[in-house]
């Protein structure tokens, strides 16, 4: 057996840093932190796009991937496409937050008299 390089960099990147992000993200709403938007919407970003990187080369003939289109619409397509789904509603939802909150901060002020 033999691992692609590439994809062993791309899950060390996952549990050394999307994982912690998702815990400290995760603690950050059970105790409503100002950041947690924030930390959403960077873990929300970082889940999205982590999926294709590995399996992009799929297409393209590598050595550890599959070139039937069974496989690529399935198991590519079909099954990452979870994995982009729910953080990209995730992503839509922590813009929407922020972008409401940035509205309410930039509202001007009325002076009390």
């Amino acid at each position: 057996y033999r691992s692609d390089d590439f994809t062993v960099a791309m899950e060390t990147v996952t549990a050394w840093a999307w994982g912690p992000l998702s815990f400290l993200t995760f603690l950050a709403f059970l105790r409503h932190h100002p950041a947690r938007y924030v930390l959403q919407l960077i873990v929300s970003l970082g889940m999205a796009l982590s999926p294709w990187c590995p399996h992009s080369p799929a297409r393209a003939g590598w050595t550890h991937s599959d070139p039937r289109p069974l496989y690529f619409w399935g198991y590519f397509v079909g099954l990452n496409g979870l994995w982009v789904l729910v953080p990209g509603l995730l992503l839509l939802d922590a813009w929407h937050q922020l972008a409401t909150a940035q509205r309410g901060h930039d509202r001007p002020r009325h002076k009390a008299h």
